[in-house]
């Protein structure tokens, strides 16, 4: 049907005529109403944008001579934060003669990795980045059930 007739039959039934392909030989068009096809669109991703989680980046800092109390603490919290599906930070900054011993440094970040090994993966080990020592860690997946396929991020 030529486009003059079209968009004629889509004004009397009070309607947009809308290209859907307009790469096509020859374009597809459909009639219908622009405005409500806009707004159901529109609470559709309203509503996926409400069941979708933000991955965050959680900080756990860490002092060289961390005392074995305030190291499970900090193991539990950055726990926490991988069960709710961030990302973790850790850190540890050296200062002063500190700077000297990067391999006690680099000892805890390899206790607080075992410590968290259960619910995370090391996604970057630990490096050194100027006065400060960076590792992060990703929330580990489920394991998917026999005969299931494995979660996706999408």
């Amino acid at each position: 049907m030529s486009s003059r007739d079209a968009q004629r039959l889509a004004d009397e039934k009070n309607l947009d005529l809308v290209k859907i392909a307009p790469a096509a030989t020859p374009p597809v068009c459909k009639i219908m109403d622009y405005g409500k096809y806009r707004f159901e669109q529109a609470k559709r991703e309203k509503e996926a944008r409400k069941n979708q989680h933000v991955v965050e980046l959680k900080e756990v800092r860490l002092g060289l001579n961390i005392d074995i109390a305030d190291f499970n603490t900090k193991a539990r919290h950055a726990i926490q934060f991988l069960k709710s599906g961030n990302k973790v930070k850790v850190s540890i900054r050296f200062r002063g003669r500190e700077m000297g011993h990067p391999e006690i440094g680099r000892e805890t970040m390899e206790r607080f990795a075992v410590a968290v090994e259960e619910f995370a993966t090391v996604e970057r080990p630990a490096k050194m980045d100027g006065r400060h020592m960076l590792m992060f860690l990703a929330p580990k997946l489920p394991k998917p059930e026999k005969g299931e396929k494995p979660a996706r991020d999408e």
